[in-house]
């Protein structure tokens, strides 16, 4: 199983989770960077015990090796002193080393395979991670924004915006009545300004009045003549 089904399976078990106790996308989204997170580390871990057996099957390898040569030289001295049991002893014992060498190099391609898949592997899930984390802020960004958006149309929605414009309306004429009862106490009275005001406006009318007398004087003399 790659990591990624296997991190899928997780992922999805913790969301199914999630939603079944209502819980919001801000901690779904920090939930699936840390399983992400998490993965990578035991990925990561399985890597280097992964590059270890690889090592260790090299060197078995190469043990294998330097014994089938060394059977190789020992069956070459038997039969240089006409030893052809020990020569054929030592060919046996050489075709072991050989057989366990072939078996090393066919179990160490398995785990060149396996290396390139799972280095593939933690690539893709290293590039999702840093991607995750970028759009991480936006998400939260909208999360909050929406939320915000949602106490507001909710207020909105609730009436209590409309009743108190209808208090304020209710206070501002009672305020109306109260600035009439002022006004009516001060009905008919008249204040220094006031009666400087009429003067003023007799002044005008005297000399208007007395304009108009002189013209209409002028006007009979003149039918007169």
């Amino acid at each position: 199983m790659g990591i990624f089904s296997r991190f899928t399976d997780i992922v999805n078990s913790n969301i199914n989770s999630i939603l079944d106790k209502a819980e919001d996308p801000e901690k779904m989204v920090r939930l699936i960077i840390q399983e992400m997170e998490d993965t990578l580390v035991e990925v990561r871990s399985a890597s280097a015990k992964t590059l270890a057996s690889k090592k260790e099957i090299f060197s078995q390898i190469s043990k294998m090796q330097n014994e089938a040569k060394d059977w190789k030289a020992k069956a070459e001295l038997a039969i240089s002193k006409d030893r052809e049991d020990l020569a054929r002893a030592a060919l046996q014992e050489k075709k072991k080393c050989d057989e366990h060498a072939r078996a090393l190099s066919s179990e160490l391609n398995i785990v060149d395979e396996q290396i390139t898949k799972l280095q593939s592997e933690v690539g893709q899930l290293q590039d999702k991670l840093a991607d995750a984390k970028t759009r991480q802020k936006a998400i939260m960004l909208r999360q909050k924004t929406v939320s915000s958006r949602l106490e507001v149309k909710k207020t909105l929605d609730s009436g209590k915006v409309d009743a108190a414009m209808g208090r304020f309306e209710q206070y501002e004429r009672k305020i109306d009545d109260l600035e009439s009862q002022v006004d009516a106490y001060d009905l008919g009275k008249k204040t220094l300004a006031d009666e400087f005001a009429e003067l003023e406006s007799d002044e005008e009318i005297d000399d208007e009045l007395a304009a108009l007398k002189k013209k209409m004087q002028s006007k009979s003399t003149a039918s007169k003549k």
